[in-house]
């Protein structure tokens, strides 16, 4: 299976004639057998408010995406708004519903690019060496064990990384950068809450800050930061591309381990896609 491959094959969402977001079953997540996935809501999200507001002349530089309500394994409806636009700066939002309940809601703060301040400023190390064989979907990697496509193999308690390209969000539509980040950067409570035993932690917000958009199909995650006490855990990661670091992923989690997800026989597509 070559990287592009899927990206002929899976998508996340169709758009019907009302523009509504019609899951299919790659959108379908771990958690429930009716609930989609973190990286399809996100998607969408990202989808809808960059369509309605983005504009080439603007760097997509943060969206918060707060995930307070299960979306269900039915279409999501996409309301957007902008907050603000001026000259440097353009705030926007969307708000995803199911019949009358809002499953989730996000807001994009876009700038205008200019020249750098004078002076020398002090840079953030981040090294990061990313598998060369494109042949993947996705490939896993920690500390244990380095980089390997299998996913069980890094069900353990070291630093995790992902290098991965994202599969389109909308049938038959190409991905833009903006939101091909912001789907892979939901990885970011993978990277980070993934320990020995998988995953008991639901992340219920989603934060990606970047200082440019990507280049390439692939997006890289390195976990940072993981912070947990009484069920609760921030967790953040640098975001990648093949020219290097971008921006940072951030989440807030809570304890969710009478549904902890366990990834030890985890191998297909299917199951890569739906975390």
């Amino acid at each position: 299976m070559t990287a592009s491959t899927p990206e002929r094959r899976y998508f996340m969402f169709t758009l019907d004639d009302e523009g509504r977001y019609v899951p299919s079953k790659y959108a379908f997540g771990r958690w429930g057998p009716d609930m989609l996935n973190g990286p399809a809501v996100c998607a969408a999200a990202a989808h809808a408010v960059e369509a309605d507001h983005g504009s080439p002349d603007l760097v997509p530089a943060r969206i918060t995406i707060d995930l307070f309500k299960a979306a269900r394994g039915e279409p999501l409806v996409a309301r957007t708004r902008v907050v603000r636009s001026g000259h440097r700066i353009r705030v926007s939002e969307v708000e995803l519903s199911q019949g009358d309940t809002v499953v989730a809601q996000a807001t994009l703060v876009a700038l205008r690019p200019s020249q750098d301040p004078p002076g020398q400023e002090w840079h953030s190390e981040h090294p990061f060496d990313p598998p060369t064989d494109d042949s993947r979907f996705r490939w896993y990697g920690s500390d244990d064990l380095g980089w390997t496509p299998v996913m069980s193999e890094h069900q353990n308690a070291s630093r995790k990384r992902l290098w991965a390209t994202m599969i389109p969000v909308i049938d038959g539509v190409e991905n833009t950068p903006f939101v091909t980040t912001v789907m892979a950067a939901e990885a970011t409570s993978l990277v980070t809450n993934w320990g020995s035993r998988g995953i008991g932690y639901i992340n219920c917000d989603l934060t990606v800050a970047i200082s440019r958009l990507p280049v390439g199909q692939y997006i890289g995650l390195q976990a940072d930061t993981h912070i947990t006490d009484a069920g609760l855990s921030v967790g953040t990661a640098t975001l990648f591309d093949t020219r290097g670091p971008i921006g940072t992923g951030m989440v807030t989690a809570v304890s969710n381990a009478a549904a902890q997800i366990d990834f030890s026989g985890a191998s297909d597509l299917r199951t890569e896609v739906s975390q």
